[in-house]
């Protein structure tokens, strides 16, 4: 039998390990969601290569997001095969798809390559995510929010980044972005948390899901989720066609949205730290209310403003972000990696959907429309917070122990 000092060691190199796993899970985050999401940052290149008009800026994003519709069903299917291979199998397609990006010069292979990124990521969050929750024990929302920074990072900068290679190295050079990838994809065979398969593991009847209790409370966190998704999507495909028709440059147009999602981890973080203090409703209700009024002067301001507007904007959006994957994840506890896929994969589908729309209905005559209609999905957002249970909106006690 081993010593308390011995415990006591074994305990801290357990946490040391789960730490690195952290570190290198969000690294990981960071270079899927990068080469994921960098779309937006050339957007309007891209299209002028397809010699395709601007107005279906909102149809690649929805081939883009469309494949992430399957994260529930992929989450599901995680769960009960456990290990941590679909993870790695998402990661490598990711960047595989984010590398042949700018080597597509027609319609139908753009959306062919577009729709395997997005099932490339599709396969990678459900099982990260629950194996983030794995190894997360005291405050859950905080470490939670850690981990989702990565991915932030990666849509916040690659956009950026990619823009500067297209517009000094031509679109030929996007294969650049599959090189983190490259490094990155072996190392997760040591970082990934491998998950115990569920048809392995111990369960009770009791255990298993109840779907017509779920039903209600899973109906709001869709809404809400998707109308939220509908803002981010939207802003990120309709602030370059509109910069694109000011006559501003690619990579300034870039550095906006940049602005906005990597910005964005300030609000990840500060909404995580919210909700394990002040419960979930309160940054669900902050959170729609601030981005239902910061998204209108987007469409007006010029200048040093813009870029002010856009960060608040970018805090506001991402501060519901491990909120609403925590509480997924308590809807669904005996099936986590499903509550995370309906949370983000599941919503970020609906949202693009929403943005093909409305980019078909308005074109690019009425884009300011298009800005109205985000702010007033938010607005609807606001009620939709009030739909949870009560036993839902409670502070994560597991999430403030120290």
């Amino acid at each position: 039998m081993k010593t308390p000092t011995e415990n006591n060691v074994d305990a801290k190199r357990s946490l040391s390990s789960n730490d690195t796993r952290l570190v290198g899970m969000t690294w990981a985050h960071m270079v899927n969601d990068g080469a994921a999401n960098y779309l937006p940052g050339v957007l309007p290149a891209i299209l002028i290569d397809a010699h395709e008009p601007l107005s279906l800026a909102g149809s690649l994003v929805a081939a883009l997001a469309i494949g992430q519709a399957l994260q529930p069903l992929i989450g599901w299917f995680s769960d009960r095969v456990g290990g941590r291979t679909i993870l790695i199998t998402g990661f490598a397609m990711t960047s595989l798809g984010g590398a042949l990006l700018g080597d597509t010069h027609s319609m139908p292979v753009l959306i062919t390559l577009l729709l395997l990124i997005g099932l490339g990521t599709s396969l990678f969050h459900p099982q990260a995510l629950a194996g983030i929750r794995s190894i997360t024990n005291g405050r859950r929302g905080l470490r939670t929010s850690f981990f989702l920074v990565g991915g932030e990072l990666g849509r916040g900068l690659w956009p950026t980044f990619t823009s500067l290679i297209v517009a000094h190295l031509g679109l030929g050079y996007l294969w650049i972005v599959g090189l983190p990838g490259l490094v990155t994809v072996g190392l997760l065979f040591r970082w990934a948390p491998s998950l115990t398969p569920k048809a392995k593991a111990t369960v009770k009847p009791s255990q298993h899901t109840p779907w017509t209790r779920h039903l209600a409370p899973l109906s709001a966190l869709i809404a809400y989720t998707g109308l939220r998704a509908f803002a981010i999507f939207g802003l990120v495909t309709f602030i370059p066609v509109l910069w694109h028709l000011r006559g501003e440059s690619l990579v300034d147009g870039a550095s906006v949205i940049t602005t906005i999602l990597a910005v964005g981890i300030i609000g990840n973080l500060g909404g995580g730290h919210l909700t394990d203090r002040f419960g979930k409703r309160f940054v669900l209700v902050g959170s729609a209310i601030a981005v239902a009024v910061l998204i209108i002067p987007m469409v007006y301001v010029h200048g040093p403003a813009t870029w002010f507007i856009a960060a608040i904007l970018g805090c506001a959006l991402f501060m519901t972000l491990s909120t609403t994957i925590l509480i997924g994840q308590e809807i669904l506890p005996e099936n986590p990696s499903l509550g995370s896929g309906i949370a983000l994969g599941l919503s970020n589908a609906i949202g693009a959907v929403l943005v093909l729309i409305v980019g078909l209905v308005i074109g690019t005559s009425a884009i300011h429309d298009a800005f109205y209609a985000m702010s007033a999905a938010s607005l609807i957002t606001v009620v939709v917070a009030f739909a949870f249970p009560k036993s839902l909106m409670a502070r994560d006690h597991h999430s403030v122990t120290h």
